[in-house]
């Protein structure tokens, strides 16, 4: 017989301990979107067509939209996701004070909302992305802890390079500052919080990376 007690006793750890790298994560992202000056959330941020505020107001409308109301916001949009999201990005963006953007995330940091596919992991992956969106593009010295980079580098999986149009065919990720790696071929090498910008889709600025594969994955 299969020790599938111990299984879920593991898999309840592990959960315990993403759970708590969330509530962290959401945290310090409010302390330092409390600090922003106004024209920090007005200046673009790596998610392209979306200031600061757009992407702060986005990564608190798991907690606010009921599922019925996200239902019917992608119903609006005609089933288009992104087209949904961009939208009520922009609708809360200018609906809510800085103050009220940031006191959501704080007020919701044990939130249980996931996206769709992937779980607590997936959920934890949305902030920490997210955060990086804003402090990356203000060129703020924000470090993510490893043990959170740690777990998000260590599930990227194929069919999310796919989503988020990665192609990284030919080349190994090489991160600096831990010992990570992820792929075979050519080596880019980079800070391991960059490499995670890259593996969601992000381009990154010119110089952030090294490798002769590297120009694929800067400039804008």
């Amino acid at each position: 017989m299969k020790n599938t007690t111990g299984r879920a006793d593991k898999q309840a750890g592990a959960d315990t301990d993403v759970k708590a790298a969330i509530a962290a994560e959401r945290r310090e992202l409010a302390d330092l979107f409390e600090g922003l000056r106004a024209e920090e959330w007005n200046a673009p941020s790596l998610c392209e067509g979306w200031r600061v505020r757009e992407v702060v107001a986005h990564m608190s409308m798991g907690f606010r939209l009921s599922l019925p109301a996200t239902l019917g916001e992608l119903v609006k949009a005609r089933g288009n996701l992104h087209r949904m999201t961009d939208h009520v990005a922009r609708r809360d963006a200018a609906a809510h004070s800085v103050g009220e953007l940031s006191a959501f995330l704080r007020d919701n940091a044990r939130h249980p909302w996931t996206p769709p596919v992937g779980g607590f992991v997936a959920a934890l992956g949305h902030d920490v992305v997210h955060g990086l969106d804003v402090t990356v593009a203000l060129g703020l010295d924000r470090h993510v802890p490893e043990d959170r980079l740690r777990i998000l580098l260590d599930d990227i999986k194929p069919r999310g390079l796919k989503f988020f149009g990665v192609d990284l065919r030919g080349v190994r990720l090489c991160a600096e500052d831990m010992d990570w790696s992820y792929g075979s071929g050519a080596p880019v090498y980079g800070a391991a919080q960059d490499l995670l910008l890259l593996a969601f889709g992000r381009r990154l600025a010119h110089g952030r990376l090294r490798g002769e594969p590297s120009s694929r994955f800067t400039g804008r």
